[in-house]
């Protein structure tokens, strides 16, 4: 007898629809011994292995295991199906072609879901793309573990069923009125959700830091702090993202995709904040940028639409951050495979933090620096130029003095300055309509000549500052995009002088060290 569920299969951050074929046939004698499990349409070894996990499921429960050949085909069957979230489609459609469901056909419904040896249905990576796709394909139900449910569930017009085990299933699918799917609020979801435990009031001293933080955080520029140990440049970084702007559904729908396509998803489903990824030095290219057989989102996709923090940036290895180049241009990863090739999204602001040299306090006035000019030279230039160019604001962050330690707290925390912020934001979301750009770090050249039109005297006062300053020609665009933003967020349509001054001001390795 043959029986035919619905399941899907994730590649990249989307899920096409895999239809399981079983097919009983009968075999002479009586001993389960002589049951055969076969599985084809290019499974990996979870998807094999799960024939053992399958057979002690469906007897832990209390179903009959056909004694027949079994043969089950995933199709389509040229495409690779990986991941323990085919068990429960194929247990069902043995259970159907063996006759414990009602129902002759599912073709309404896709299920997922891993299954114990004892039953139960525990969570899978990618519930939200799978609901998604299942959307997508006019399908009605959706079965898939509870973990999972909460994920799936902001997908409108899909009713999704959240079950605990097999037994479970069958009910749902036997039963002639079903319950009531999961619903969830997405508006009371996305409220209560955006709030921080760290405020920018409480740091103290650092003026001219905060103040490059607001710039950058307002046009959505790269920005690179440097400074000795302990001024701060770790704290301040970590209160970047209670000054962004609250994240939007859509970005939220985008962001959470990728976290489930990882595995990083929890019981809340949709990320209602914007993520902020802190990795180790020690990582790997790999894992950077993303991997593996069948690709896996990096961390820079991780950080979509947030913001990705690189501490000790002169400690990570060379090839690890030039492989930042390129998704800090297209704003998306391309990872090719001989069987494939992905496209993750890497939409994220860059933030680093460095030292001044080896020892840390080159620079500051209440402590010596002990490296030699060629080392310190050494040690900023294992940052390459190409990626240099690409952050937009790179500052000094020194050590906060003692009085500023001992004062009051600031009155300005993130609220007001998030406040500017997006008030900045709403400006070039309407300038930028109809615009491959969102924010006026995305600017291409020819939106650049189009929206940062310079007085006689501005730009007489930048091309000054290119020529007898240092500044290098490629910190030219990088110039016009910050005045542009500060512009912004005094809310004025030209740039002014003053506004091409303080954008010099954030150029430091281009004022210092690159001479």
């Amino acid at each position: 007898m043959l029986f035919k569920t619905l399941s899907a299969a994730v590649y990249g951050i989307d899920a096409e629809l895999v239809e399981v074929e079983v097919d009983l046939t009968p075999r002479a004698g009586d001993s389960q011994h002589d049951t055969i499990v076969t599985v084809v349409g290019l499974p990996d070894l979870a998807v094999r292995e799960s024939r053992e996990r399958i057979r002690a499921a469906i007897t832990n429960c209390g179903f009959f295991f056909p004694v027949h050949k079994i043969t089950i085909n995933l199709a389509p069957a040229d495409v690779k199906k990986e991941g323990s979230a085919f068990d429960l489609p194929i247990a069902i459609g043995i259970l159907g072609a063996n006759g414990d469901l009602k129902r002759e056909q599912l073709d309404d419904t896709l299920l997922v879901g891993e299954l114990a040896l004892d039953g139960r249905v525990r969570a899978i990576r990618g519930a939200l793309p799978i609901a998604v796709a299942a959307k997508r394909e006019g399908l009605k139900r959706l079965l898939l573990p509870i973990e999972n449910a909460r994920e799936a569930a902001v997908v409108g017009g899909l009713d999704v069923y959240p079950v605990k085990d097999l037994r479970e299933v069958v009910t749902l699918l036997n039963a002639d009125q079903p319950p009531e799917p999961m619903r969830v609020d997405l508006e009371q979801m996305l409220g209560s959700a955006d709030q921080y435990l760290v405020d920018f009031r409480e740091v103290r001293g650092q003026m001219h830091a905060k103040r490059a933080l607001e710039v950058a955080t307002a046009g959505g520029h790269n920005i690179l702090m440097i400074g000795p140990p302990g001024s701060g440049k770790t704290m301040l970084a970590k209160r970047i993202p209670s000054i962004l702007p609250p994240i939007t559904f859509e970005e939220a729908l985008e962001t959470t995709k990728i976290h489930s396509v990882a595995g990083f998803t929890d019981s809340r489903g949709l990320l209602t904040v914007r993520p902020f990824r802190s990795p180790h030095h020690t990582i790997s290219d790999a894992g950077l940028i993303g991997g593996g057989a069948i690709p896996r989102p990096g961390e820079v996709s991780l950080s979509h639409h947030g913001v990705l923090f690189l501490d000790e940036l002169p400690e990570f290895e060379r090839n690890v951050l030039e492989v930042l180049r390129q998704p800090l241009e297209d704003q998306k990863v391309t990872i090719s495979r001989a069987a494939m090739s992905l496209t993750f999204p890497s939409s994220f602001m860059l933030v680093g933090a460095m030292n001044p040299c080896n020892c840390g306090f080159h620079g500051d006035p209440t402590r010596e620096c002990r490296c030699t000019p060629p080392q310190i030279q050494r040690y900023i230039s294992k940052i390459s130029g190409p990626l240099l160019d690409r952050i937009d604001i790179h500052i000094n962050v020194p050590a906060v003095k003692v009085s500023e330690l001992s004062a009051q707290e600031s009155d300005e925390g993130s609220v007001e300055i998030r406040a500017r912020v997006v008030k900045a934001r709403n400006i070039q979301q309407e300038r930028f309509t109809g615009e491959s750009a969102y924010s006026n770090a995305q600017m291409p050249p020819r939106l650049i000549r189009k929206y940062c039109q310079l007085s006689p005297s501005s730009q007489q006062l930048l091309e000054r500052a290119i020529m007898k300053i240092g500044l290098s020609a490629r910190a030219y665009d990088r110039i016009l995009k910050v005045s542009r933003t500060i512009a912004d967020l005094e809310g004025v349509e030209q740039i002014a002088e003053k506004h091409i001054s303080e954008a010099v001001q954030y150029r430091t390795l281009d004022r210092t060290y690159w001479q």
